[in-house]
């Protein structure tokens, strides 16, 4: 009996923590920001100095252009899926469903955690690195477009997914608006609209070797409200908590 019901408890919980969408998800992360590097490393150099150049308009200018499409419409059409196919019944939503639910949320915050880091951290530092060791007659130069127009719209927009999708799917979360959550995505969005002033800044005043100049600050100011996931955490902790109670766990082993 003992084996029966610990082989019984170990399929409800392998129906309940499914890790497929999140390996899936950090192997479509890595292949991308491979191909963006490999991308920058075989073209930035060859075709990125010079935005006159008809090398350039084809191999960056297009993927600029690309890529700004594909952000819009790829953003509208995340957001408008999760809506339309949003749960309109969540009062009766089953303890073991919500709880599924719940991991699938984690698992987005952890693709969206990885996507903020590829972005500030390692795109943002590699920009640097560039305006320092080339001179640039655009504000569109390679790393720019890469960093800016690329891996900053990418973890956005999967960060307006797992907002959305905690609104429509979880009881919790689709009662009000989390403060936590609003000031992540928002936060982190507000990096987008400031790379307008930064290019602005940097056009104006040329200042590509003042990195620590109030001219970035807005970067960390922004950037840093991505903390706001701990208080995120915190949330979902509070709800499992409340599952794993006693009415919870009697329903979970139905």
């Amino acid at each position: 009996m003992s084996m029966t019901a610990t082989t019984r408890s170990a399929q409800r919980a392998e129906a309940i923590v499914n890790t497929k969408p999140l390996l899936f998800g950090v192997l479509a992360l890595a292949f991308l920001v491979v191909l963006l590097r490999t991308y920058e490393q075989a073209f930035g150099w060859t075709a990125g100095l010079d935005s006159f150049a008809p090398e350039f308009q084809i191999y960056w200018a297009r993927l600029l252009q690309g890529a700004i499409v594909l952000n819009v419409f790829g953003g509208a059409a995340l957001i408008g899926y999760l809506w339309r196919t949003r749960d309109r019944n969540m009062s009766q939503l089953l303890p073991a469903a919500e709880m599924r639910r719940y991991v699938y949320l984690v698992q987005w915050l952890t693709i969206f955690s990885l996507a903020m880091f590829f972005g500030l951290s390692f795109f943002s530092e590699q920009t640097a690195v560039w305006h320092m060791t080339a001179i640039r007659d655009t504000d569109f130069t390679p790393s720019n477009i890469i960093t800016f127009y690329i891996s900053y719209p990418l973890f956005a927009v999967i960060g307006m997914g797992a907002f959305f999708y905690a609104r429509t799917r979880l009881p919790y979360f689709a009662k009000g608006f989390s403060l936590a959550f609003t000031v992540l995505v928002v936060g982190v969005f507000m990096t987008i609209p400031n790379v307008g002033f930064n290019e602005w800044g940097h056009t104006s005043w040329s200042m590509d070797e003042g990195f620590a100049s109030p001219l970035h600050w807005g970067f960390v100011f922004f950037g840093w409200m991505s903390l706001a996931i701990f208080g995120v955490v915190l949330q979902i902790l509070g709800r499992l908590r409340e599952l794993f109670g006693n009415d919870g766990l009697l329903a979970i082993r139905r």
